[in-house]
C-alpha cells in the first residue's frame, strides 16, 4: 500500500521491517474469441498490476501456442495465468450465466490443480451476486461436445467443458512456475443447448456475467503470494 510522503526535512526512516515491494506481477487472461475479449477488457480498475487479455483462438492446440509465446515476452515472463471465456455446463439444472471454478483442468494430455479456487468463489459471489458458482474438473475437448458426449464426459467426474482451459494452464505452467486458474461462464447445459452464441437469451445472459468478473480476478490476483523464478 502506498504511503503519504513526509515532509522534505523529516529525518530519513530507519531500515524497513518487511521485504521491499517488488516490482508489479503481471496478470494474463487469456481466452479464445473476439466475444470473450471483448467482455473480459470491459474493465481494469483495482488491478494488482499489468494486466494482458490475450485471443488466442480456438482450440488446444492455438491456446498452448499463444500462451507460450505470450509467456516468452518479457513483460509477461513471471504472469499469473487466467484461462476464461464461456464453457458447456455438464451438469442438470445448470443455467446460461452460472459460473464455473475450476479446481483443476483435464484432457487426455494429463490433468493440472488450479490455485486459490475458494478465494475465486467468494470474489465471484461479491461481484456476480445472485449467480451460481459450481466447482470441480473443467474438463478439455478439442471440439465442440453436444448431447450424449457430454453425458459421457459428466459421467467421469467433469462439471464444465470447454477447448481451451487446459491446455492454457499446461502451456503457462511449462513456461515457469506460477499460479493459474480458470474460471468459465455456462454459455449453454443439458437443458439448455445453444446453437450460436449472442443470438438467444442465454448467450446474452452469459455475456453480461463475462463482462462483471474483472474484479474478482483481480482480487484473486492481489491476495496470492506470487512465486518468482
Amino acid at each position: 500500500m502506498e504511503r503519504p510522503s513526509g515532509p522534505s526535512s523529516a529525518p530519513s526512516p530507519g531500515p524497513s521491517t518487511g521485504p521491499a515491494p517488488g516490482p508489479a506481477v503481471p496478470l494474463l487472461i487469456a481466452c479464445a474469441l473476439g466475444i470473450e475479449r471483448f467482455a473480459l477488457r470491459a474493465g481494469r480498475a483495482g488491478a494488482a498490476g499489468p494486466v494482458t487479455v490475450l485471443r488466442t483462438g480456438m482450440g488446444p492446440k492455438n491456446a498452448e501456442r499463444a500462451v507460450a509465446r505470450a509467456l516468452g515476452e518479457g513483460r509477461n515472463r513471471d504472469a499469473a495465468v487466467i484461462a476464461s471465456g464461456f464453457c458447456a455446463g455438464l451438469v442438470p439444472g445448470m443455467n446460461p450465466g452460472d459460473l464455473i471454478v475450476a479446481d483443476e483442468t483435464r484432457d487426455p494430455d494429463g490433468s493440472t490443480p488450479c490455485t486459490g479456487t475458494a478465494l475465486l468463489v467468494d470474489a465471484l459471489a461479491r461481484a456476480v451476486p445472485g449467480h451460481t458458482v459450481h466447482t470441480g474438473t473443467l474438463t478439455g475437448s478439442d471440439h465442440v461436445v453436444r448431447g450424449q458426449e457430454r453425458a459421457a464426459l459428466r459421467a467421469t467426474g467433469a462439471v464444465a467443458v470447454d477447448m481451451e482451459s487446459a491446455a492454457t494452464l499446461r502451456s503457462a505452467l511449462s513456461a515457469g512456475s506460477r499460479p493459474v486458474a480458470a474460471v468459465r461462464v455456462v454459455v449453454d447445459a443439458p437443458e439448455h443447448e445453444l446453437v450460436r452464441i449472442g443470438t438467444v437469451r442465454g448467450g446474452i445472459s452469459a455475456f453480461r456475467v463475462l463482462r462483471a468478473v474483472l474484479p474478482a480476478f483481480h482480487e484473486w490476483h492481489r491476495s496470492l503470494l506470487l512465486p518468482r523464478r
